[in-house]
């Protein structure tokens, strides 16, 4: 097959700054000679490519739209970017990126003290520090207000005790970001790993996002400093804004995994010959692959403009609701017709369509569901509940 050169119908890198295309051309080439090789094996391993995480880091991958502390100080097209072609590799190379930057970094850059960021921060940009996010918990997941993890002040320590659940990157960190409920509301807590009382282990048996490590973390009772406590946010309005940002990484992460299945079946298509003539000439196979390129490029076109908003200062969470529901829902459709134009060969590794498939059904899932964010919108629109 040819060699992926980008799906761009609507000629949107012209609208692209030279700063933002060479974020782009990096990032592609990182996963097209350092990635594509070896995350089949990686993922039939249920295993993350560790070894490049210092590659990330070098790249500025971490942190990329943060500023000071040793981040990149891209603007949020380019780290969109970065998140499209992460996911054409793999949905777990962007979950790393996304956990590590969007989830943990922005937090303590948002909300931490000035000791905080200088202590992690530069760190965590060079992946020296791996971080986790511990929101989800088994019984709570849509919900986190009904978190049960609780912390108690004991003279000047909190006693944090309690389990969270599907937590990406949990037995690779050194530092968890754990939410847990207080007498004042909900509060973020930095907390190392190597704590006595905190446990981390590896769920298995995963058919999605098996390159990607998923992990439930056991609190039993642990200790840390007053100091640990992120001081810049009470509520639920500290997790939502970190989920804002990794949704924003979602909405450009299905685009790069649509894309992958879409370049797979279209080159697939002309390639394969039925009744002496190449599938691609065959009319229900044209639709589909119409039907591919057009949801594509709707949501690259959702994309940037939402990344022109998040510059600006305008970006709403509703309209990021709507941007991750939409692209995530219309990749995971592209990634099933791909596998159908492709046939039995569609569940094979030789091709990437049936990781990307499978793996895009937990993309669909994390960071609030379909119908989550079909609900929030819902609200934005009417100013009527319909979750509670």
């Amino acid at each position: 097959m040819q060699r992926f050169s980008g799906v761009d119908y609507y000629a949107i890198d012209d609208l692209l700054t030279p700063e933002q295309r060479l974020v782009r051309h990096t990032v592609r080439e990182f996963v097209e000679n350092e990635a594509l090789p070896v995350i089949e094996a990686y993922h039939a391993r249920e295993e993350f490519p560790r070894h490049l995480i210092p590659r990330m880091a070098d790249l500025g991958l971490f942190g990329a739209n943060l500023h000071g502390y040793g981040c990149a100080g891209l603007d949020n097209i380019a780290y969109g970017l970065i998140c499209q072609e992460l996911e054409r590799g793999d949905s777990g190379l962007r979950s790393m990126v996304s956990v590590q930057g969007s989830l943990c970094m922005y937090p303590i850059h948002a909300f931490g003290s000035e000791e905080q960021k200088q202590r992690w921060l530069p760190k965590m940009a060079k992946g020296e520090i791996i971080g986790c996010f511990g929101l989800t918990e088994p019984d709570h997941g849509s919900d986190p207000g009904g978190m049960e993890t609780k912390a108690q002040r004991d003279a000047s320590h909190w006693v944090i005790r309690g389990t969270k659940r599907w937590i990406t990157n949990g037995t690779l960190a050194h530092l968890a970001l754990i939410w847990a409920k207080t007498p004042e509301g909900i509060r973020g807590f930095l907390v190392e790993s190597d704590r006595p009382g905190f446990a981390a282990r590896d769920i298995k048996g995963k058919f999605s996002l098996r390159a990607s490590i998923t992990s439930e973390l056991i609190l039993d009772d642990v200790r840390v400093p007053e100091s640990s406590m992120l001081p810049g946010v009470v509520g639920l309005r500290g997790p939502f804004s970190c989920l804002t940002q990794a949704r924003y990484g979602i909405v450009w992460g299905a685009l790069g995994a649509a894309m992958a299945c879409y370049h797979t079946a279209l080159e697939y298509a002309k390639m394969r010959r039925q009744f002496e003539r190449p599938i691609a000439g065959y009319q229900l196979v044209q639709q589909k692959l119409v039907f591919m390129l057009s949801e594509i490029t709707k949501g690259q076109l959702l994309a940037y403009r939402l990344g022109q908003l998040k510059d600006q200062g305008k970006l709403r969470p509703q309209q990021v609701s709507l941007a991750k529901r939409n692209n995530v829902a219309q990749a995971l459709e592209i990634a099933r017709l791909a596998r159908d134009i492709l046939g039995a060969n569609g569940i094979v590794n030789e091709y990437p369509v049936i990781r990307h498939m499978l793996n895009l059904e937990t993309v669909n899932t994390y960071e609030g569901t379909f119908d989550m964010h079909t609900l929030i919108v819902g609200r934005d629109i009417t100013g009527l509940d319909a979750i509670r």
